[in-house]
């Protein structure tokens, strides 16, 4: 599935999405929960890139916990974006956010971010000098020892474990409002379209795109949950 074909797909989910996936606010709330410790000690102005926004559900959790920071949206579904925003709005905290349709590499010069955050995004590149090309681009928009905060898919797929967690995670997804067309569909995608590696590899491309040492700070099912400081020296 190429860019335009993934962008098409959020197209058409958006304006259900939130509703669809409500089950699944369990696994959500405990990565938001968790990551408001790893990004404790930014600044009380902190401002964060949340790169692959979708409807913005870390973007208002973030917000609602720390007042003072200002976040900047890209997300390339027009849809997508457009329910960030309402949700901004609703939340009343749209002053202190920024909304950009497109891909992170035509979002306008601005000042480095402290922090970004980019949630089960990079999984859709198959293409492994990609993927961390695509992590250079947000170490490069980050101050010199700003946080990546990335959860992604990941397993190894060639292991004896992996049908039994994916047996699981099918169960897990089967309670969040999915019908059984869409559940076949979403894990015929997950062998085809989604780049599940194993956890080392995933932090290893992290790595190489311009960050220290990823931690995994969380996990449920197959979703994996890292932080990473970028390299002082500037990413390449």
């Amino acid at each position: 599935m190429d860019q335009d074909q993934l962008k098409a797909l959020f197209d058409q989910q958006a304006e259900h999405y939130d509703t669809q996936w409500t089950k699944m606010a369990p696994i959500n709330n405990g990565l938001y929960f968790l990551l408001e410790s790893v990004f404790a000690e930014l600044p009380t102005d902190a401002r964060i890139l949340c790169v692959g926004a979708g409807t913005g559900r870390e973007l208002i959790h973030l917000a609602n916990t720390f007042p003072g920071w200002h976040f900047t949206a890209v997300e390339p579904s027009g849809p997508m974006l457009d329910v960030c925003r309402q949700s901004a709005e609703a939340a009343s905290i749209a002053a202190r956010c920024s909304f950009h349709e497109g891909y992170l590499h035509s979002l306008p010069e601005v000042a480095p971010f402290d922090a970004a955050t980019s949630f089960l995004v990079s999984q859709f590149i198959l293409d492994k000098s990609a993927r961390s090309g695509f992590f250079n681009e947000i170490a490069t928009r980050l101050k010199p020892s700003g946080i990546l905060a990335n959860a992604d898919l990941a397993s190894d797929t060639s292991s004896a474990e992996y049908p039994l967690l994916l047996e699981v995670w099918q169960r897990v997804m089967s309670g969040a409002n999915l019908s059984a067309e869409d559940l076949s569909k979403i894990m015929e995608a997950y062998a085809r379209d989604v780049a599940i590696l194993p956890p080392t590899e995933t932090a290893a491309i992290m790595q190489s795109g311009g960050f220290e040492t990823p931690v995994q700070f969380f996990q449920s099912g197959l979703i994996h949950a890292w932080f990473a400081r970028r390299h002082s020296e500037r990413a390449a």
